[in-house]
């Protein structure tokens, strides 16, 4: 009888809703905390079955799925992957990161606003290094947050600045997101990298111009500090903590800016010269290389699995006509080119507060990205990956489900509220707003810097 009704419900059921029926679906394993490589897997399969029942999908569209996947697993540049996340645990496991904040805490602490100044700056070289949102949170949360509070700081102020100084590795290359969606967009990595490195100094500018200003219009907030020490703060010293990260910046960035190496291979550079700079520094052992490993098999298996769920998922969506319904909405909406950057900035960044931007890259922008070619034109995609990579900081760093507050929730002390990690949020939130904003407005801020390259000489 069970068996009768499911057959009588399919007979009924119209081919015409299995697009929109998919993609509730979808929004539906997203907000239910399951694991979403699972999600989309299941999800796959359930209509995969539904559109062969209803003759939607013919049986030899899904023959297409191994070809993608074997495509994937061939794709060179998300080697770079494992590579960059290698390079960052490593500098962050050996201790180079903790020595580096508490060198500049030291520098600039003595002046007022110095801490939260420090603060910023090494926020974005840890960016530039490590480009992990929780690692570099985690660290500054832990070592700079409790210095800050015992030398006066409102509490608002002070994890507000260290949250937003997390986000930076979303934007400041080589950050794997641009490295996703690179791949994702079909554009080259080191364009995209060349491309935020405007961004992501004006990001940085704009963080250290707010501690200055608030520091010289409330003092209270933000009184002078030092770190006391047992070795004193020497010139040599201070050269051989910022030095060598600097340097493995350069050699990184500057081998894919200069086209002597591709992102690719300037991960394992990077990768490579993190062991180096550890084992200079006396933090490389084997247990810390074991652990290294151990985290980024764990963070690569997981992007990986979520692309291959996202795959299958977009192959289905595709097979039940889902593309074909997006792609109309989003040509079909008041104000064209205007509305479509509105609506899609304001989903990505809608989207960025519940899920990881992995998840956004994999399964939001391959609906997004029909509609940006026709719209926008081949060439700007480019621009469109910096700003939502811009915009996936944003949504990082907004109350109440922001990743990088919740990192900072969970190594703040006691006596810091969720309130006011909220509260010292929102500054930040308006000035990357209005960074976003600049970009949307002014495209050359992205595009001017790998136009050069490309027109220099080689």
């Amino acid at each position: 009888m069970e068996l009768e009704a499911f057959g009588y419900i399919l007979t009924i059921l119209p081919g015409e809703i299995l697009g929109p029926a998919m993609f509730l679906a979808l929004v539906a394993a997203l907000l239910s905390g399951y694991p979403v490589a699972f999600g989309l897997g299941g999800i796959s399969v359930l209509f995969a079955l539904l559109g062969m029942a209803f003759g939607v999908i013919e049986p030899q569209f899904l023959s297409a799925l191994p070809q993608r996947i074997f495509g994937i697993m061939s794709n060179f540049t998300l080697l770079a992957i494992p590579a960059f996340v290698f390079m960052g645990a490593m500098l962050e496991k050996s201790g180079i990161a903790e020595r580096l904040l508490v060198t500049m805490g030291r520098l600039l602490g003595g002046i007022r606003g110095g801490l939260a100044l420090a603060v910023v700056l090494v926020g974005a070289l840890l960016a530039a290094t490590t480009g992990v949102v929780a690692a570099t949170v985690t660290t500054m949360g832990l070592i700079s947050l409790p210095v800050m509070l015992r030398a006066g700081y409102d509490r608002s102020l002070a994890t507000g600045v260290i949250a937003a100084s997390g986000t930076l590795g979303q934007i400041i290359p080589p950050s794997l997101v641009l490295v996703v969606l690179g791949d994702q967009l079909g554009v080259s990595v080191g364009d995209l990298f060349m491309g935020s490195v405007i961004p992501g100094l004006l990001m940085t500018g704009a963080f250290a111009l707010y501690v200055v200003v608030i520091s010289s219009l409330k003092p209270e907030l933000a009184p002078a500090a030092s770190i006391n020490a047992e070795e004193p703060l020497s010139a040599a010293r201070l050269l051989r903590v910022v030095v060598p990260p600097l340097g493995l910046i350069l050699l990184v960035l500057g081998s894919i800016f200069f086209g002597l190496a591709t992102p690719t291979e300037a991960g394992a550079i990077g990768a490579i010269g993190a062991m180096g700079l550890a084992a200079l520094d006396g933090g490389f052992s084997r247990s810390s290389l074991k652990q290294v490993c151990d985290d980024s098999l764990r963070t690569t298996a997981m992007v990986m699995a979520i692309l291959l769920g996202s795959t299958a998922f977009s192959l289905v969506f595709r097979g039940v006509g889902g593309d074909q319904l997006i792609s109309d909405v989003l040509l079909n909406l008041p104000g064209g080119t205007v509305g479509f950057l509105a609506v899609s900035m304001a989903l990505i960044f809608v989207l960025g507060l519940f899920i990881d931007f992995f998840e956004i890259a994999f399964i939001v922008l391959p609906l997004l990205l029909p509609s940006a070619r026709q719209l926008l034109g081949p060439d700007a995609l480019l621009w469109f990956g910096v700003v939502i990579g811009a915009n996936l900081q944003t949504s990082f760093l907004s109350p109440p489900f922001g990743f990088a507050l919740f990192f900072l929730r969970g190594v703040a002390p006691a006596e810091v509220s969720t309130r006011a990690i909220y509260r010292g949020a929102w500054p930040f939130i308006g000035l990357q707003l209005l960074v976003l904003l600049l970009l949307l407005c002014f495209p050359p801020l992205v595009t001017w810097l790998p136009g050069l390259m490309q027109a220099s000489p080689s």
